[in-house]
């Protein structure tokens, strides 16, 4: 596999558009901190690491949807930096999703963290992905 972190984003895709409740996923460390991210700005219910099979583990994602009518509360998530294209910004070119609505999850030299964050503690890095 040559993007583990488009793998990642497409199992959540396909699991919320077949509105499973959990989705597993093979772990990494990055892959970790972008769901910490997902957690705590609400895009998802909760998640949980699991030591298992593979030497890094597994992660379960509980997927968030509102109980009237079954929305996720993710309604798109993309890929913005590709292994064949990196998507470098600086803090003061951070990339705004849906006006302000969305976030993007960026990896820099101080941690992954959101476009909002880096921006606050003026550090610039590569665009992760794009979640609205």
């Amino acid at each position: 596999m040559t993007d583990p972190i488009a793998d990642y984003l497409t199992r959540l895709r396909n699991a919320i558009k077949a509105q499973h409740r959990v989705v597993e996923v093979p772990a990494s460390n990055l892959k970790k901190e972008i769901t910490r991210i997902l957690f705590e700005q609400g895009y998802i219910l909760n998640y949980k690491f699991i030591d298992g099979d593979t030497p890094q583990g597994t992660i379960k994602i509980a997927l968030k949807y509102d109980p009237t009518d079954r929305v996720s509360a993710i309604k798109g998530i993309e890929r913005a930096s590709r292994p064949g294209l990196r998507q470098y910004c600086g803090y003061k070119s951070m990339p705004r999703v849906l006006n302000g609505l969305g976030i993007a999850i960026l990896s820099t030299s101080k941690g992954v963290m959101t476009n909002k964050k880096a921006a606050q503690e003026k550090v610039g890095g590569e665009v992760l992905c794009y979640v609205y």
